[in-house]
């Protein structure tokens, strides 16, 4: 919401019209399956999940369905936890235009880096998680991650991971619409919080260790 800068202001009085017009695939706690199962359901908006009565979600849902009723209605009891520590730094783009030519892409997720690596530079941070995420013509949307041994910077190194992360996803031949990079596996030079450093299986198997210098 509120692109470029993703400042987008509700007033309290405006909050159930926005929640009634939302997509529902926009709201929080809702993945690519449980939207699929609710469009399949007429589901499409908040209105059409607001309509929907809970014992019928629970039919459909099980134990999520009150999470699913409540968030209809702007209902939030949890309490606001404002200092819970900083996990990751993104920063992502919609294009006005769909973007088809290589060369653009690389050079779009490039300055997004950079200015990933400038915000988590503001907090005196550093990253060890680079993560792309790629959101195509038809809305699919994939992301690729490598955690390194060393910090991410602004350098040829990393900016040769962003191309490595890309290949074989179908960028280039086929439209991107949105862009993003995120920076997690943070490190505030606290030694109690370097979880980044024990890399699990995943990070492996899936992705590989690597390393920008």
């Amino acid at each position: 919401m509120g692109k470029p800068d993703g400042l987008y202001l509700i007033a309290p009085e405006q909050g159930p019209e926005f929640a009634e017009r939302l997509d529902i695939g926009r709201f929080h706690g809702i993945g690519p399956a449980t939207e699929q199962k609710m469009r399949e359901l007429g589901i499409n908006t908040g209105k059409d999940l607001k309509a929907v009565p809970l014992p019928v979600l629970h039919q459909h849902f099980g134990k999520a369905a009150r999470h699913y009723f409540d968030i209809a209605r702007g209902i939030d009891l949890r309490p606001v936890n404002a200092y819970r520590p900083r996990k990751s730094v993104g920063v992502e783009t919609t294009f006005e235009q769909d973007l088809a030519d290589l060369g653009a892409i690389q050079r779009q997720l490039q300055d997004l880096m950079r200015t990933a690596l400038q915000r988590l530079a503001e907090k005196r941070m550093t990253a060890y998680t680079l993560t792309v995420k790629i959101k195509f013509q038809n809305f699919v949307q994939i992301t690729r991650s490598r955690t390194l041994s060393e910090p991410v910077a602004d350098n040829p190194a990393c900016a040769s991971l962003l191309t490595e992360l890309v290949k074989n996803t179908g960028v280039g031949s086929s439209k991107v619409r949105l862009l993003g990079v995120t920076l997690s596996g943070l490190d505030s030079g606290d030694a109690t919080l370097k979880p980044h450093r024990q890399l699990d299986l995943f990070d492996y198997v899936q992705e590989g260790v690597g390393q920008c210098r």
